[in-house]
């Protein structure tokens, strides 16, 4: 196996001379080097920007969601916050109520997602309360009026400013009046806080008020319609909702985990991924094509060598060792050259952001980077299994050529 490995090196670094085979060689270096660069930093970016979609969207939702889906799980809310209390990993909840309602202010109108939370289970770094920018994070009333948190688009649209009025009608006493013929039933709410999510959605359609504000709104009574889990660790999350969905009804529960409440958004990247992983996969291929080319006319060159290698004694399988490894310390030096550019290229990025972004058109002032090994890993044994597979062939033929027909010119 030495000696294999040692002639491999000697036929790799005795291409001193600049001729065609020299070249091709150098090419397949360089074009594997830089296919394996450009698919970690493609990787790196879109991990970059899925660590930002997730950060502005869990810092936001809570990481398990329970809700009740059947009239009978209202009734059994005391014992499912028994389950809670005795899960592991579970760092808080608290209890939630929602539905639709439309907003009116000064004759501008909105449909609105109305929630109802309880703000003292809110912790300062997640949720409203860790976005709010103008006013304050408060729901307590003023007179008659309630308090609510609505998000930054929602005032631009309705033009409204911390301390105006805001009217609220439920989709359910709509309903309720249409058939009875009444007027619907309206409340009304002074803006106490205006909230910025960086998420469109969010900011336009989201309104937040008092747990027992929101209940009264939608007709609810004291029921609840489920709770709002943070964890110790968000990587917890299927764990938990695993635990819970043992300890409780499917039939009367949804549980759902900060994935699955935005599971389309995430398919959709994820799709993107690979896309981009193969597309960018293809200029490591065709330099491996590179390596198959320069690798059989080495099998050529060196005819003659095959043949005095045979009369001494080698067998087949040193043979196809010592071609093979010529092929695969090609691809090796490639993949070691291009994982450290890519690695430097996305260090220099976080450190230096040499690649800027728009603040005002962008959320962030940068191209978003994240390096993770376990890509470094795929990207490296891909790279390596097709410089093995482009050695195969040319490693075979060298097998196949005869000692005496190799060396009867000589």
């Amino acid at each position: 196996m030495k000696y294999e490995i040692f002639i491999a090196k000697r036929y790799l670094r005795s291409k001193h001379k600049l001729n065609f085979i020299t070249i091709i060689s150098i090419v397949s270096v360089l074009g594997i080097t830089l296919g394996v660069a450009a698919l970690v930093v493609v990787l790196s970016v879109f991990n970059g920007f899925g660590g930002l979609v997730t950060s502005i969207l869990v810092n936001f939702d809570p990481h398990v969601r329970i809700t009740a889906i059947s009239e009978d799980a209202y009734d059994r809310m005391p014992e499912v916050e028994k389950v809670l209390k005795h899960t592991a990993h579970i760092r808080s909840y608290s209890p939630f109520v929602s539905g639709k309602a439309i907003a009116l202010r000064n004759q501008l109108t909105s449909i609105v997602d109305v929630k109802g939370i309880d703000y003292k289970n809110q912790g300062e770094n997640w949720g409203v309360k860790s976005r709010i920018e103008y006013g304050t994070f408060d729901y307590s009333p003023v007179g008659d009026k309630d308090g609510i948190i609505i998000g930054f688009n929602l005032a631009n649209k309705i033009q409204t400013v911390p301390g105006d009025s805001l009217y609220l009608t439920s989709f359910n006493s709509l309903s309720r009046s249409a058939s009875s013929l009444a007027l619907p039933s309206v409340k009304k709410y002074i803006i106490k806080g205006i909230f910025e999510s960086n998420n469109a959605d969010y900011d336009l359609y989201s309104v937040f008020v008092s747990l027992s504000s929101a209940q009264d709104l939608l007709g609810l009574g004291n029921r609840i319609q489920g709770y709002e889990i943070r964890l110790d660790d968000i990587k917890n999350s299927t764990e938990v909702k695993d635990e819970l969905m043992k300890s409780l009804d499917p039939k009367l529960f949804r549980i759902n985990t900060w994935y699955d409440l935005h599971k389309d958004l995430y398919s959709m990247m994820q799709i993107e991924r690979w896309a981009a992983f193969i597309i960018v996969s293809l200029i490591i291929t065709v330099a491996t094509f590179n390596v198959l080319g320069s690798l059989s006319m080495s099998v050529i060159e060196k005819t003659k060598d095959i043949g005095v290698l045979r009369s001494m004694g080698a067998r087949d399988r040193s043979i196809l060792r010592i071609f093979m490894f010529e092929g695969m310390l090609t691809g090796i030096i490639g993949t070691i050259a291009g994982t450290a550019l890519g690695v430097l290229i996305i260090f220099l990025q976080m450190k230096l952001k040499f690649y800027p972004l728009d603040p005002t058109k962008y959320i962030i002032d940068a191209l978003p980077v994240e390096l993770r090994l376990w890509d470094l890993v795929a990207v490296a044994a891909m790279a390596l299994l097709l410089s093995f597979l482009a050695s195969l062939y040319p490693a075979k033929r060298a097998v196949k050529i005869p000692a005496l027909e190799a060396i009867k010119w000589e």
